[in-house]
């Protein structure tokens, strides 16, 4: 099945706004409008039609849609209405619910939105939880969980293209160091990880590679199964290579028994406005099979019209 395309002249908000109350009144829910209508808008032209149906009908969409439609179609549908920084508050609320289990998501988060989307969210996060994102990461994890994701979600990095050599030479043989000692919740090691700008870690860990002979994820495999190392070389690949990572947990939510339309409708979501090109472009390489034929065989229905809406937004 083909992605749904974008339409080259968007209603007004006003329009797309009397059309998703039409598709709530009446005998029967028409999923196929909501479809047509919010599976094809971008952030500002979402938040636009949230305004504008609040404003004329006095209800909120979000509330509508969630009175309307169930089940993933209205988790997946409920998310991509919500702005970014809304919906990453909401997914970090979820999840810090859910910890150490959900701990991939915090990390997400915060190692793949810039410094001021993540600043973002932190402020969205402690106006609706009246609760600070990092004092709530910290009350539900413990140990090194703890001090990595909570150095994670608070800093703010630089976001430019510069780069010193130099120190990408010193820290490589810093991070090598407490690696070689096993001392992979070191203060360094998370200093490092935390506030240097994705250009810089980028040097640093080709540095690593060039004078250690190894990539440090390789380095940090020494035992598989301990949960803390996987977190740890999957926020170096969310800092250096997010697309590939989230490939990977595309790949794994369809490729076991049974669907994981957890981690498929948030990586969907999350991605569609960002790097969704590039995914679908690592999926097809490592799979042979496109992100749109694999979401077709394992969901149907108004579930998989959605995503296969979103997937198509790569030029929002």
């Amino acid at each position: 099945m083909a992605s749904l395309k974008i339409p080259e002249l968007v209603p007004s908000a006003a329009e797309d706004s009397q059309q998703l109350r039409k598709a709530f009144v009446g005998l029967g829910t028409d999923e196929a409008r909501i479809i047509q209508i919010l599976g094809h808008r971008n952030a500002e032209q979402r938040r636009l039609i949230r305004e504008t149906y609040e404003a004329t009908y006095q209800k909120d969409l979000l509330k509508d849609l969630d009175g309307e439609i169930s089940g993933d179609f209205q988790r997946v549908v409920t998310l991509w209405t919500m702005s970014p920084a809304e919906r990453d508050a909401c997914l970090a609320n979820e999840a810090i619910k859910r910890l150490p289990g959900s701990n991939c998501i915090i990390m997400e988060i915060a190692c793949t939105r810039c410094s001021v989307d993540l600043f973002k969210v932190r402020q969205t996060y402690q106006a609706r939880y009246k609760k600070s994102l990092e004092e709530d990461v910290a009350d539900h994890s413990t140990g090194d969980f703890r001090k990595l994701l909570v150095s994670l979600v608070t800093t703010l990095r630089y976001e430019g293209e510069e780069v010193n050599t130099t120190l990408a030479s010193n820290e490589a043989k810093i991070l090598h160091e407490k690696i070689s000692d096993k001392a992979y919740s070191d203060e360094e090691l998370i200093r490092i990880l935390s506030v240097r700008s994705i250009a810089q870690l980028h040097a640093t860990f080709n540095q690593y590679n060039d004078k250690f002979g190894n990539a440090i994820n390789k380095d940090l495999r020494a035992n598989p199964k301990d949960q803390y190392l996987t977190l740890l070389r999957s926020a170096i690949k969310c800092l250096t290579e997010p697309e590939k990572y989230f490939e990977k947990v595309l790949r794994l939510s369809m490729k076991r028994l049974g669907t994981d339309e957890e981690s498929l409708t948030r990586v969907v979501a999350t991605r569609a406005e960002v790097d969704m090109e590039l995914i679908k472009e690592k999926y097809y390489k490592r799979n042979s099979v496109t992100l749109a034929s694999a979401i077709s065989v394992d969901t149907s229905g108004d579930y998989e019209r959605m995503l296969l809406a979103l997937i198509g937004h790569g030029n929002l």
